[in-house]
């Protein structure tokens, strides 16, 4: 029986519907994390603040008893993985380019190098350096932590005051320096894919209906398949192909974000996981086939089979906290389980827990999820299902306090 190490932070979303894809695909899980998880597996505790720490704590596992392949299901876990699957000789990325991944300058740089698309960009120290980079690069801009995700300390800023501002949160949440870009405009839709040996197989597109203007970036709505027209999305999926290889990605999953822009696609964001939260859900593949046994089967080099998506339409509903304070209850989540075309609804946050929404904090209260024989039936399902969700919070410290 193959043995597979999945990395997943104390919090993440994924652990459940990782162990079920090693289980239907007759694999022995073990979960390495940085804190307990609810889940039947074997469980080994690393510590994911450094990832050299955490390859080193794999590999002295696997000298008792060998993995057959390292999966991160999340940002946190993607450089433990390649560091350590490259000493145990399993499939891996370079360490470096996945280091890459979770350094938003670094990522800049080396897409430039390789003359991707992207946002214009300047590196800056402190506010003021932020404030000269926006000057350079014109406004509307975006200020961002380096090495942050989910749109965490993620702001549009339309002025200096407004990056003066954006720079000082950035900054208290992330180490410098911080990154200051260009402000692109345009649809955004996201593509999921796999690497086998550096070649790009596309496995989905979403659309992102909901506009991301700013100031902050939520990720609400995701419908595939995309309406965009076929040209558009053989060039996205170019571009991704491209951008992989600039960054020097060769294995596993891979979620990138771009705008679509009258010049072409743009990268905004490429990530060595694959889509956050439970929004992997949405797919299947073949005959009812989950992402997770598709990144399973790559990273044991099985054949992944039939990769024609298995639904007409589907797609999902993030619910973004809406304030900050206590979660006292969420209501409304029957009905919306009764709206036509919605297959399920998962609250994420338990009653009790402090909450923040963004920029400061990038989790989500829960997810909707949708099935229908049209984008626009599924759009349609999961705008009228979390209309009926709503969340209590009892407001008791402000988004300057510790949550």
């Amino acid at each position: 029986m193959d043995r597979v190490l999945l990395i997943v932070p104390k919090e993440g979303y994924r652990t459940a519907d990782f162990v079920d894809a090693a289980r239907a695909l007759h694999c022995e899980a073990v979960i390495a994390s940085d804190g307990p998880q609810l889940v039947d597996a074997t469980a080994l505790r690393i510590d994911l603040r450094s990832p050299d720490r955490a390859a080193a704590q794999i590999i002295d596992a696997a000298a008792a008893r060998p993995f057959d392949a390292i999966v991160a299901a999340d940002d946190a876990g993607v450089v433990p993985a390649a560091l350590a699957a490259e000493r145990l000789g399993l499939r891996h990325n370079p360490p470096q380019a996945a280091m890459a991944t979770r350094d938003k300058l670094r990522m800049r740089e080396l897409l430039a190098a390789g003359g991707m698309a992207q946002p214009a960009f300047r590196a800056a120290g402190d506010e003021a350096a932020a404030v000269r980079a926006a000057d350079a690069l014109g406004h509307p801009c975006v200020v961002k932590p380096r090495t942050l995700s989910a749109s965490t300390g993620v702001l549009r800023a339309d002025d200096a005051d407004a990056v003066r501002s954006a720079a000082a949160l950035a900054l208290e949440l992330d180490r410098p320096p911080l990154l200051v870009e260009r402000f692109v405009g345009g649809a955004e839709i996201a593509v999921e894919a796999l690497l086998r040996d550096g070649a790009l197989e596309p496995l989905a597109v979403f659309d992102k209906p909901d506009p991301l203007d700013g100031p902050t970036f939520p990720e609400t709505l995701y419908v595939t398949p995309s309406r965009h027209p076929p040209a558009v999305l053989q060039a996205a999926d170019a571009a991704v192909a491209a951008a992989a290889a600039a960054i020097g990605l060769r294995e596993g999953p891979v979620h990138a974000e771009l705008r679509l822009t009258p010049a072409g696609p743009e990268i905004l964001e490429l990530a060595a996981r694959t889509i956050g939260g439970l929004c992997a859900r949405t797919l299947r593949f073949g005959l009812g086939i989950s992402l997770e046994q598709l990144v399973l089967r790559a990273a044991l080099g099985r054949p992944l089979g039939d990769l024609r998506r298995s639904d007409a339409a589907s797609g999902v509903m993030m619910l973004p906290v809406p304030a900050a304070g206590t979660l006292r209850s969420v209501s409304g989540v029957e009905q919306a389980r009764a709206v036509d075309g919605v297959v399920g609804v998962e609250i994420t946050i338990p009653p009790g827990r402090k909450v923040r929404p963004l920029p400061r904090d990038g989790r989500y209260l829960g997810f909707v999820f949708a099935r229908g024989s049209d984008p626009a039936a599924v759009e349609s399902s999961l705008r009228a299902a979390a209309g009926m969700i709503d969340a209590d919070i009892r407001v008791a410290f402000t988004n300057s306090e510790p949550g």
